[in-house]
Order: C-alpha cells, then sequence, then structure tokens
C-alpha cells in the first residue's frame, strides 16, 4: 500500500451517491475518510470494502443538520488525519451529505427551510471554510447539486434554491482558491434510483417510467452512474476544470 495516496473525504459516504463516490476514488487510488449520519453499520461496511482492496478508510460520525457540531467535527478530521495517516492535510473534498422531502411551497415552514439550509448550505460552506487550511494546494472541492436547479420538481422548492445557492458558492470558491491550484466544480445528478428522499423514484414505478421519457438514455440514474464522474473530476485530467457546473443526467429535458 502506497503511504503517497491522495486522501478524500466524501460526507454522507455510507450509502448511495456517497458509498459509490468513496468506492470509485479508492479503485482510482484515494484513500478516503467517509462521513455517515447514524448508519454507522453501513458506514463500516464500506469502510471494510476500501480496506479490502488496499486502501485506506475511516468513517466519522457528522450530522450536517447540527451546524454546532461542525467545530467538534473539523477537530476530529484533523486528529484522524494524523493518527492513520501522519498528516495535517488531505486533497479532495466531496459535499455530498444531504436528504430531501417533497414539501409544498404553501405548506413549507421555517423549520423545514431551516433544516435544508443548515443541511445543503451553511453546513457546505461553513465545512469548507473551515477545512480550507487542511486542503492540499493543488486539491479539489466538489459540491452536489441536483438537476432541480434547472428544471421545477413539484414540493422542491425550498431544496432546489439551497441548490442554487452552492452552484453560485461553487463559483465563487474557484475564483477565490484558484490561486492556490485548487478546482471547485459542482456535479448536478438527474432523477437517481437511489433511497434518497424515502426512495420516491425506486419505490413508484409510474413516476420512475414518466422520468425515464424524459432522459434521452431512455432511464433513470443510479447510484452508479455519478461516482466515477466525482473520481474523474478529482484526478489530473480534471486538473483544467473549475468553476463548472456539470450535469449527470443522461441528457434530461433536451
Amino acid at each position: 500500500m502506497s503511504t503517497n495516496n491522495k486522501i478524500a473525504l466524501v460526507t454522507g459516504g455510507s450509502r448511495g451517491l456517497g458509498k459509490d463516490m468513496a468506492l470509485r476514488l479508492a479503485e482510482k487510488g484515494s484513500d478516503v475518510i467517509i462521513t455517515y449520519q447514524s448508519q454507522k453499520e453501513a458506514a463500516d461496511a464500506v469502510v471494510s470494502q476500501i480496506t479490502s482492496k488496499g486502501n485506506k478508510a475511516v468513517a466519522l460520525q457528522l450530522d450536517v443538520s447540527d451546524f454546532s457540531s461542525l467545530d467538534g467535527f473539523v477537530q476530529q478530521l484533523a486528529q484522524t488525519l494524523q493518527d492513520n495517516w501522519g498528516v495535517s492535510h488531505f486533497d479532495f473534498l466531496v459535499n455530498n451529505a444531504g436528504m430531501g422531502a417533497t414539501i409544498p411551497f404553501a405548506q413549507a415552514t421555517e423549520a423545514d427551510f431551516d433544516l435544508f439550509m443548515n443541511v445543503h448550505f451553511k453546513s457546505v460552506y461553513f465545512l469548507i471554510q473551515k477545512t480550507l487550511s487542511m486542503l492540499n494546494d493543488g486539491g479539489r472541492i466538489i459540491n452536489i447539486s441536483s438537476g432541480s436547479t434547472k428544471f421545477c420538481v413539484p414540493g422542491y422548492s425550498i431544496y432546489a434554491s439551497m441548490k442554487g445557492g452552492i452552484e453560485t458558492l461553487t463559483k465563487y470558491l474557484a475564483k477565490d482558491l484558484g490561486a492556490r491550484g485548487i478546482t471547485v466544480n459542482v456535479v448536478a445528478p438527474g432523477p437517481i434510483e437511489t433511497d434518497f428522499n424515502n426512495a420516491a423514484i425506486r419505490s413508484n414505478p409510474e413516476r420512475k417510467a414518466a422520468m425515464a421519457k424524459t432522459i434521452a438514455l431512455g432511464r433513470v440514474g443510479k447510484a452508479e452512474d455519478i461516482g466515477g464522474v466525482i473520481a474523474f473530476l478529482c484526478s489530473a485530467d480534471a486538473g483544467w476544470i473549475t468553476g463548472q457546473r456539470i450535469e449527470a443526467s443522461g441528457g434530461i429535458s433536451l
């Protein structure tokens, strides 16, 4: 095992898109730190899958809805890097952790708004800020957005608004961090068949079929359609791509 592997931090890496991102980054030679909110066993299983292939991996608990826990997490991250790699820096930050709910605009509450803001915008904004001194020059930041910033999904006014904020933030960070050789991009998946939003797509065959008809490649996405895009953006080959919104949707609503 090389001790010179790049180190990636993938939030929400115990399942769904984040799990595939972590596995694909490991396949390409990175060591990986994943975070999980509550599913420790699932996170440990991902760690085992990665370590069985010869890469190092660690799982840390992080609840991005609890903004007050962020400082403690950053300290734990620093300790984890020191204990497991003997370093104080890492290379790739993938802000994937998230949750979904279908909330009609008229029924949206301040509590709903604050929850989505903490999870999808505020915690991402400040996790980047608080780990910036730990990110190596020439590193990568990848934020995850959604096709719902481009086309309207009923009940997604809060979620999509926060993701729109992330897309704008990505451009500002790309400009700010260019001098350090850090690229910052946002990946926007289209409809994906995971347990996101109570498996809204996977558990509804009619909705899934209707969505597939709007997609050029004729099907909804799977988690493994996204992980490779993240791994590519973290590769040397993607070093000249920054400040971009990359939609990985199979060509939806063209």
